[in-house]
């Protein structure tokens, strides 16, 4: 089973995820902010990371440059999860260094649909 690590500082978003993708079949950990995710990633190396960009304390764009710049934490796929929707906000995020985005309000299967693509073997950083 795959190990989704879901960084959402909006309580009913982050349990609602977390329902969602375990009823689906996946192991979830679950952060209310991006110093509790990073902490996480390290601890566990979750085979995804799907992140919020606008977090009090430590955004998206934060985590995920910390995560990057760690050996054991660099490959993991990240998927930015946002209500900015400019082109420019995307093009930014997958500069950083995102494999992804998806922005807010989205279908549950749309996400699915993303997960499962980043799950896949040639994606797993546990080779």
């Amino acid at each position: 089973m795959k190990t989704i690590l879901l960084i959402e500082d909006t309580h009913a978003i982050l349990d609602n995820l977390t329902e969602y993708l375990e009823m689906e079949g996946f192991i979830i950990l679950a952060a209310n902010n991006g110093r509790e995710g990073i902490e996480l990633a390290r601890d566990y190396v979750p085979d995804l990371i799907i992140c919020d960009v606008l977090m009090r304390d430590m955004d998206g764009h934060e985590v995920l440059r910390l995560l990057r710049a760690t050996p054991h934490t660099y490959e993991i796929p990240f998927i930015f999860s946002t209500s900015m929707s400019e082109k420019v906000d995307r093009a930014t995020a997958l500069k950083l260094g995102a494999d992804d985005y998806i922005i807010k309000p989205f279908e549950l299967e749309t996400l699915l649909k993303m997960v499962k693509h980043w799950t896949q073997p040639e994606y797993s950083v546990h080779k």
